[in-house]
């Protein structure tokens, strides 16, 4: 189901009911009801519930765009360290330098055209990514420096090799959703307290009240629907991209 409908339906699903509690509220009142005698303390209630919902909203955002911002910063370490092995390289001679690039960029081709979307699909790295990277370290590592010049590029491209396996690590460790169930079943609640606490305050059918709520619910559904959606960095809404590996690898086609 794509994005935007999920969003739709949550919001739309949000007003209804908020406008059926309404009616209905408003049929089963009793004649002599006075929707103006809400106690203060109900409304006192209603302020607080509604400023730590607030709270815990801003909070759990932040914490699923740090997230997302993690994930882009673990692609782009990646990229930038493969980038910085490729050439360095190149003091080695040809054949050893070629085959080096060469494994390089069957990783990269490997991430951009397959990785990635099995990361979109199953929350995972794949087993061929990892035997790519390995070969790209066996390359590296296995290579005796003949000269001076090359010794004393050996350790600085080993220490790239080990950081892309790092942040390949921390890619693959920022694949699933971040927010524990305990979390979102709190923020669940807490917009259902929030939503009847405004119901508490005997809203009738006026045109302005049921506006007000109605917006008032659309937006709660709004913001938990965005926590959702950056809560699974590389397969929901706005993700995490490869753009980093087409940028410093224009030969590899996504």
């Amino acid at each position: 189901m794509p994005e935007w409908l999920v969003l739709t339906l949550a919001m739309l699903a949000a007003c209804v009911v908020v406008v059926a509690i309404t009616f209905i509220r408003h049929r089963t009142a009793a004649d002599d009801e006075d929707p103006s005698e809400t106690p203060d303390v109900i409304e006192y209630m209603t302020m607080w519930i509604g400023v730590v919902y607030a709270i815990v909203l801003g909070l759990a955002i932040a914490g699923v765009w740090e997230g997302r911002s993690a994930a882009q910063d673990h692609v782009q370490s990646e990229a930038v360290a493969l980038h910085e092995v490729s050439e360095r390289v190149r003091v080695y001679p040809p054949e050893v330098r070629d085959r080096i690039r060469e494994d390089v960029n069957a990783y990269v081709g490997h991430v951009v055209n397959t990785e990635w979307q099995a990361m979109a699909d199953h929350g995972e790295v794949t087993e061929r990514g990892t035997q790519l990277l390995q070969r790209v370290r066996e390359d590296v590592t296995d290579y005796e420096p003949r000269t001076d010049f090359e010794a004393q590029a050996y350790q600085p491209i080993v220490d790239q090799v080990a950081a892309a396996d790092q942040a390949r690590n921390a890619r693959a460790n920022s694949t699933g959703e971040t927010m524990p169930g305990v979390v979102w079943f709190g923020l669940i609640a807490g917009a259902v307290i929030t939503i009847g606490m405004i119901l508490a305050l005997q809203i009738r059918r006026t045109p302005r009240e049921l506006i007000l709520a109605v917006l008032f619910s659309a937006l709660i559904a709004f913001l938990l629907f965005l926590i959702w959606d950056f809560d699974a960095p590389y397969s929901r809404g706005i993700t995490a991209d490869a753009e980093p590996f087409l940028n410093l690898f224009p030969a590899v086609k996504g």
